[in-house]
C-alpha cells in the first residue's frame, strides 16, 4: 500500500511563496496520478493540483493556475506543489494523494477521491 508523507507547509504573508513536499513510500510502480488537495474549516476538500506520473500532464484548478506548480522527481517518489503570490483564501489543510487507476477524474475533467492520503500539512497566509 502506497503511503504518502507532507512536508513544507507553515505559515506565511500575502505574496509570498511556499514550497510543499510529498514523500511516496512503499511505491509500487502502479501509481498512475498524484495530486494536492485543500480543505479549508468549514469548507469542502477542493483538488487543487495532479499529475501523471507517465506522461506528466497536470491539471489545476482554476484558483491556483498561473501560482502553484506541481512537479515529480525522476525517480517518481516525491512530488512537489510550488505555491507562489499566495493568498489568504490558500490558507487550508494541505494533502497529497495517489491513484493506481487509470483516470481518476470526474465527468468534468476534476480529480476525483485520490485513493492514498498522506495526514496534511496546515498552510496559512496572513494579510
Amino acid at each position: 500500500q502506497v503511503q504518502l508523507v507532507e512536508s513544507g507547509g507553515g505559515s506565511v504573508q500575502v505574496g509570498g511563496s511556499l514550497r510543499l513536499s510529498c514523500v511516496v513510500s512503499r511505491y509500487t510502480g502502479s501509481t498512475k496520478y498524484m495530486g494536492w488537495f485543500r480543505q479549508a474549516p468549514g469548507k469542502e476538500r477542493e483538488a487543487v493540483a495532479s499529475i501523471s506520473t507517465g506522461s506528466g500532464t497536470t491539471y489545476y484548478a482554476d484558483s491556483v493556475k498561473g501560482r502553484f506548480t506541481i512537479s515529480q522527481d525522476n525517480g517518481k517518489t516525491r512530488v512537489y506543489l510550488q505555491m507562489n503570490s499566495l493568498k489568504p483564501e490558500d490558507t487550508a489543510m494541505y494533502y497529497c494523494a495517489a491513484d493506481t487507476r487509470l483516470y481518476p477524474f470526474t465527468a468534468y475533467g476534476k480529480p476525483a477521491t485520490f485513493q492514498y492520503w498522506g495526514q496534511g500539512t496546515q498552510v496559512t497566509v496572513s494579510s
